[in-house]
């Protein structure tokens, strides 16, 4: 958590499920002080505002608490759905966090209290996962979540049929959306990937 709440250039998250989640307020906040706990979607909100690239792949829809904290969340104009970018595909089962381009979680987990979050004692679900800097592991985890989020998988996909919005129809409407220059130059994979700082996913 302390990693995620450093984080200046990326926070890349894939989860099967996405709900809301409470987790401890960062060290040397009111809120901490307090011993109050803050919504990690809120928190992963600011650092979009503040220019950190945010992106979640996920396999459910958000839930329905989820989903009103995002509104309430745009209502009030602090953070928004728009800020941390969604991408959705049903075959995403895999759970991790990838920070900077330099840490990464590999786990059972999803982004849920009761796999990461806060949860009363006897309630949480009993997981496991590594925190590792390995630039293998990090390299093939971001290749990985870089393929899913650009619709690369999309083509021969055997579920395709089941999928309200596949990601490659996403990702085609967008860059046509572009002015010509423009998406030739973000066009998906036309910058080389970077460990230290990964290429944004489009």
């Amino acid at each position: 958590m302390r990693a995620v709440a450093g984080a200046t250039v990326s926070v890349w998250i894939t989860t099967a499920n996405l709900k809301t989640m409470l987790v401890e307020a960062p060290i040397g906040t009111r809120a901490r002080a307090r011993g109050r706990y803050v919504s990690f979607f809120e928190s992963l909100g600011d650092l979009a505002r503040r220019g950190v690239d945010v992106a979640i792949l996920h396999a459910s829809p958000p839930s329905g608490p989820l989903a009103k904290e995002m509104a309430r969340l745009g209502a009030r104009g602090t953070s928004s759905s728009s800020s941390v970018r969604l991408r959705r595909c049903p075959r995403v089962h895999m759970k991790m966090i990838a920070v900077d381009g330099r840490l990464l979680y590999l786990g059972s987990a999803n982004l849920t209290g009761a796999g990461l979050g806060a949860k009363g004692e006897g309630r949480r679900n009993f997981e496991m996962g590594i925190v590792t800097d390995s630039e293998a592991m990090l390299d093939a985890a971001q290749e990985r979540f870089d393929r899913i989020w650009r619709g690369a998988e999309c083509a021969g996909c055997k579920l395709r049929s089941a999928c309200d919005k596949p990601i490659d129809t996403l990702v085609q409407k967008r860059s046509a959306r572009r002015a010509p220059k423009e998406a030739a130059a973000t066009s998906p994979g036309s910058s080389p990937r970077k460990r230290r700082s990964p290429s944004s996913p489009r």
